[in-house]
Order: C-alpha cells, then structure tokens, then sequence
C-alpha cells in the first residue's frame, strides 16, 4: 500500500479543536470524535495516514468530500501509459506523445490520410468512436486521451500519475491552459476558456465545484474505460461528461490536477469560437435525458430561492428578511455540531449569496436567449439585468485580463448567449426541458448523526 499524506484545501476550515470540519465540494459539515480530530491534525502536520484500515478509511471521506487533497510520493510511471489522439483533417505535422510506452493516432475519416495512423475510421464518426478505436489497442493499465490541439507541457505526467496509487481513482486530468496571443479573442480564451478549470484541485463530480473535465486532456485507467463501455458514440457532444459522471455513479473517483499542465490552442476565428460554444450548449439535453438534475442551472434551497425571488419582483426588504430569518435558523440546526453561532450565520449568509451569484449566472447563461430579451422590455428588468452583467466586470478587474472592460464584457455575453442558444436548440431538438429546470436542496444538506 502506497505512502498517503494529506494537505489541506484552501476552502476548509476547523473549529472546536478539529472536531467539526467545513468545507468540500458542496459545502458541507463534518464532525468528528476527539481521536478522529487528533489524527488528522497530525496528517495536516505531515505526518502519513499509514495502513491502519479505520484511518485509511477516515482520510478518504475526507478526500472523497473534498476538504482536503491527497499527496503520493510513488505511483505509476510513464512506462505504464499509451497516449491516443483523435485526428480529423489536423493541419500542420502529425504529432506523437513522447515519454509514454506507445503513442497511438487515430485518423477519424480525414480527407486526406493521415500517415502513420495506426487507425483509419473510412468516413468522420466522432470523437468518441474514435477515442474507443484507440484504446481498443491499448495494452498499458493507463489511457491518456489528448486532441491534435493540445500541447503536454514537459513532465506532464509527473503530478498525474502518483493519484494513481490509490485504486479507487479511475481518471484524473490535468489543467488545459490556452495558448496565448495578442488577438482579442486570445486574450479572452486566457481567462475565460471552457477547457481550463482553474487552479484549485479537487474532485469531479455533478453538484461540486469541479463538476465535469474536458477529454481534450485525461488519463485514465484502460480496465474502467472497458467496465464503463467506453465513450458513448451516440453522443456528438459532452460524451467526456458522460464518461465522468457514469464512472462516479460507478463508485470510482475522479480528480482534477492543476500542477500538471497542457497548452490548448483556442478557435482560430470568431465563427469557430462561436460555434464551439453553441456546440457545447447543444450537448446539455442529452445529458439531462441520462443522467437528469446533474445538468441543473440553478440548485438552491427553497429559502434562498423565495427571498432572491422577492427581491427580484420588488420586494427587496422583504427578501432580505427571509434571507436573515432563515439564515438565524440555521445555528439551531448546527448547534449540536458544535459549529459556534457566527459561523453558521456566515455559512447561512455565503449560501444565500452564493445562490443570488448562480442566479445570475443562469438568468445571462442558460436562460439568457429568452430571460434577456423579455427583461430588457422594463424599467425593472433592465435594472435587474444590469446588475447580473455587473458581476463580470468584478471578474475582468479579478482576472486582469488584457482587454478593457467593455470589450470583455462584450465577450462575455456573446459567450453565455451562444452557450445558451445551444442549450436551448438541443432541448428543442431532444424534447426535454430537463437543462432548463431548477433543483431546491436543503442546505447545508442531510448532516451525519453525532
């Protein structure tokens, strides 16, 4: 069994002496006994877990949960990897991966052959099938799946690989960064793209802060990619999604690694930008046919939503009063945790706000092409849709992007809307309204008894 250390994530914190942890992806409670919080205090000094069953099993509902992160000193090695990559008409010079036991290119009916691939699809039949056609040759315990586009960093696979030492972990994916230039839309695609997922770790699942990870880069075990079937070929768009989400269903973990590093390079004209997003909205439908609220917009509790809702018809005291009476309620809920009175008030207040910030985020994103326009016909709509766009130019001073406000601002909403008109046409297309439905949770969520 692999040495097994733990660091802390930046988002969790511990009050009563350890015994009662916050945190994770989504956010939520966890107390601990007395001997439960004395050990992990001496993992998060730097001791190991050790083999001890119990302990191995307390660190990985902590690692499971996502308030903290775990750290192998050993794992697999680049001897155990093949890399495949799907190519359709690839301008430029074929590329192999270098460093791993093969490199296999798969030539998914390009118009002109591609040399040297070791499969040929005769006509185009999608990225998924011709993902499955390259793993079908694969021999090594681990697949790395890159597009022609993406670029491995040196050493890549350094901080990849150690999360393979635990067993549990079936994929795990490297942050994708795009390529810089001195084209506006360059310069937006440095802070804004789709495929780079920030710089925290953590785990992927549906509801959490990382919720999904883009096959333009991941590796993953080849016997869970054969137990899940591997990609679903009927699907054009959001299969990698699938794939994730069939695999946590599954009981296996999935973790995002933003020490490891490749280099994507964004759409080389406004059009293809355009049509990347609208692609990647039309992939939300049947995504929700299979696996139903994990495509939600909005998910928040019933309270937050009554009080956002009054403030948006007019109400704003109003709002503001089931806001604060709820969020007085919750210290009643927590006490027995031992979570002192104001931090539960904080807590009841962040996710209050928070759900005012994924409201306004849906209401500019996936309800955008229709909220938008209806909104902009009164005074009240356009007041409460000047204040859900204010929120990018927060963004833009945040990310110190080298574009002036409007222009970002400009980008951003051209992005959601395109993104939206995917979402939208793929519910048409499919019949279903399942990505455009709200979920109401409790919050912070069912808590573990004492």
């Amino acid at each position: 069994m692999s040495e097994l250390w733990l660091r802390l994530d930046g988002g969790t914190r511990t009050l009563a002496g350890g015994r009662v942890v916050l945190g994770g992806s989504p956010y939520r409670v966890m107390r601990l006994s007395a001997t439960g919080a004395e050990v992990v205090r001496s993992w998060l000094d730097g001791e190991p877990v050790g083999d001890d069953p119990a302990r191995r099993a307390l660190a990985q509902r902590l690692v499971r949960a996502g308030m903290v992160h775990p750290v192998y000193k050993v794992g697999l090695t680049t001897a155990d990897v093949t890399a495949v990559t799907p190519v359709r008409d690839q301008p430029g010079e074929l590329r192999t991966v270098d460093g791993v036991a093969a490199s296999i290119v798969v030539d998914d009916g390009s118009a002109r052959r591609v040399p040297g691939a070791a499969v040929r699809h005769p006509v185009a039949r999608g990225p998924a099938a011709a993902r499955n056609a390259g793993a079908a040759l694969v021999r090594t315990e681990l697949v790395a799946f890159l597009d022609a586009d993406v670029h491995p960093d040196p050493g890549w696979l350094d901080a990849v690989l150690p999360h393979f030492a635990d067993p549990e972990v079936a994929l795990v994916a490297p942050r994708v960064r795009s390529v810089p230039g001195d084209s506006a839309l360059a310069r937006y695609e440095l802070v804004r793209s789709p495929l780079d997922l920030g710089t925290a770790p953590g785990p992927v699942r549906p509801g959490a802060r990382i919720s999904y990870m883009p096959s333009a880069a991941i590796v993953m075990r080849a016997s869970v990619l054969r137990e899940m079937g591997g990609f679903d070929e009927s699907l054009r768009f959001g299969e990698d999604v699938d794939l994730v989400w069939r695999m946590v269903a599954a009981g296996h973990l999935v973790r995002y690694e933003p020490a490891s590093t490749v280099a994507h390079e964004p759409r080389s004209t406004w059009r293809k930008w355009l049509r990347q997003r609208f692609d990647y909205g039309t992939g939300a439908a049947p995504l929700g046919l299979r696996h139903g609220p994990a495509v939600t917009p909005v998910k928040m509790s019933p309270w937050s939503a009554l009080a956002w809702a009054l403030a948006a018809v007019g109400l704003p005291v109003a709002g503001a009063g089931v806001a604060l009476g709820t969020a007085a309620l919750l210290p009643r809920k927590l006490k027995r945790y031992e979570v002192p009175e104001v931090d539960s008030l904080r807590l009841a207040i962040q996710g209050h706000l928070g759900a005012g910030t994924q409201a306004a985020d849906a209401i500019t994103r996936v309800y955008g092409p229709v909220a938008m326009p209806l909104m902009a016909l009164s005074k009240r709509g356009r007041r409460l849709l000047a204040a859900s766009l204010a929120r990018h130019l927060v963004e833009w001073r945040d990310s110190q992007v080298e574009l002036d406000p409007a222009r970002f601002l400009g980008l951003r909403v051209v992005d959601d809307l395109a993104y939206g008109c995917g979402v939208w046409w793929g519910c048409v297309k499919h019949r279903t309204v399942q990505p455009l439905l709200p979920e109401l949770v409790d919050w912070p969520g069912k808590l573990p008894p004492r």
